[in-house]
């Protein structure tokens, strides 16, 4: 019996282990990526660095053309399908995952809504009064790729359940970065745009509401929306996250129905097969393409398509935006950015800020009886992930190019970002390394 529970919870958290297991080798890239930008920009070829970022690239046809920097189709259109698969995880998480019931979300939400706003006080009372007060959302964010990555490196001594915890804070992290974004880093609006946005929106929901399920259609529909929140003002990456909110998450068969219906078509194929026969005959294929239907059919179109996704977004779109962001010149000027406010509110609000926020509300939620531990966790392993959340790095810098227009100033920022989030993920190691490692 023990070993049929063992099976049984190992298959119920395969799709989380493979999702870590992938996070965490993404992570590892986006590292070398972001070491490659910040030596090649120090390098006497950093003008080639930055003329590449800043080459003009033309896409459409006749009257609707649309030319940007190839800095800029990274940022608003690949960051687009980033925020699309951030999307399709919050709502799978809200439906099935972690944060399907409300006590098993408590602690996460606790966590993530104190590590969003320790680190935004933090940061304001070094820059209050001053321009630079607007990049009060960089040090909110969590990468979750780096984050797991550095969990991925103490094997048994971080339990499964603190890695469930910390990537369910941190999706809940990015939803609040994501309303962040939406409502503090927006700039003027075109409502002729954001009505015809508004047309695609509800074509996907009625798409939804009737039951399509083929993806060409959200497809098609999800570029309108992008184009008309391009076009808009509000940041084009948000329309990543309505058109995930749109994608069905159910299933057009269930379970038993799935299992009769293979059966039936494994029999129709097993009725032909004969020895030294290698073609299939015309039942055999109409029963494979049956089954491939079948197969289409018992997992909803969310799954499937963040399952498409996730690798072209972890060895691809996050390594190309890290190369593409993280280049910052710091020459002369490096002892200066550690005594200006923008980098030392970040770096506070990254590394102390997070782990005040997200164990001090954890705590609050716990003793308040609206959370408790997961078996196998500890104060120390919650106080340990505290550390990583303050890996900001890749909403970090995402939220700072909406936040500063000033090249010097997010230069500064940068630098920030990329000094708290080493500290914090050398801390969190080290703080883990010395955690008694899990049994479980």
């Amino acid at each position: 019996m023990k070993t049929t529970d063992t099976q049984s919870t190992a298959t119920l958290l395969r799709p989380f282990t493979s999702f870590f297991k992938l996070e965490a080798a993404g992570g590892i890239l986006l590292l070398i990526c972001a070491v490659v930008a910040l030596i090649w920009a120090n390098t006497p070829f950093a003008s080639a660095y930055y003329a590449l970022w800043e080459t003009t690239v033309t896409m459409g046809a006749g009257s609707l053309v649309i030319s940007k920097p190839l800095l800029l189709w990274i940022n608003d259109g690949l960051m687009a399908i980033f925020f699309f698969l951030v999307g399709l995880e919050i709502k799978r998480e809200v439906l099935t995952g972690e944060l399907a019931s409300p006590k098993k979300a408590a602690l996460a939400l606790a966590g993530a809504l104190g590590g969003m706003v320790a680190p935004a006080l933090i940061y304001v009372a070094f820059n209050a009064g001053t321009p630079t007060i607007s990049g009060w959302g960089i040090p909110m964010a969590t990468d979750i790729a780096f984050a797991l990555g550095v969990l991925a490196l103490m094997g048994k001594r971080a339990p499964l359940a603190l890695k469930v915890f910390l990537t369910a804070l941190a999706i809940v992290d990015d939803l609040g970065a994501v309303l962040v974004i939406a409502f503090f880093y927006t700039s003027k609006l075109s409502f002729v745009a954001l009505g015809i946005g508004g047309v695609f929106l509800l074509a996907l929901i009625i798409a939804n509401r009737t039951g399509v399920y083929r993806p060409a259609v959200y497809v098609i529909l999800g570029i309108g929306l992008w184009v008309a929140f391009l076009k808009s003002g509000v940041h084009a990456t948000i329309a990543g996250v309505l058109l995930a909110m749109t994608i069905p998450a159910r299933r057009r068969i269930d379970a038993p129905d799935f299992l009769e219906d293979s059966k039936h078509f494994l029999d129709i194929f097993s009725r032909d097969v004969k020895p030294g026969k290698t073609e299939p005959t015309a039942d055999q294929r109409a029963a494979v393409h049956s089954l491939e239907e079948a197969c289409e059919h018992i997992e909803t179109p969310l799954l499937r398509m963040e399952h498409a996704l996730h690798g072209w977004v972890a060895f691809l779109i996050m390594p190309l935006f890290a190369l593409a962001n993280a280049g910052v010149a710091l020459g002369g000027n490096l002892g200066d950015a550690f005594t200006n406010s923008v980098t030392l509110g970040i770096i506070f609000g990254l590394f102390f800020g997070k782990q005040i926020g997200v164990t001090g509300f954890a705590w609050v939620a716990v003793k308040l009886g609206w959370a408790e531990l997961p078996e196998g966790m500890t104060w120390r392993h919650i106080y340990s992930v505290s550390f990583l959340c303050g890996i900001g790095f890749t909403m970090s810098l995402f939220i700072a190019n909406l936040a500063f227009v000033d090249a010097a100033v997010l230069d500064s920022a940068k630098v920030g970002i990329l000094v708290a989030s080493v500290i914090a993920g050398v801390a969190g190691w080290l703080m883990l390394s010395r955690t008694t490692p899990s049994s479980s």
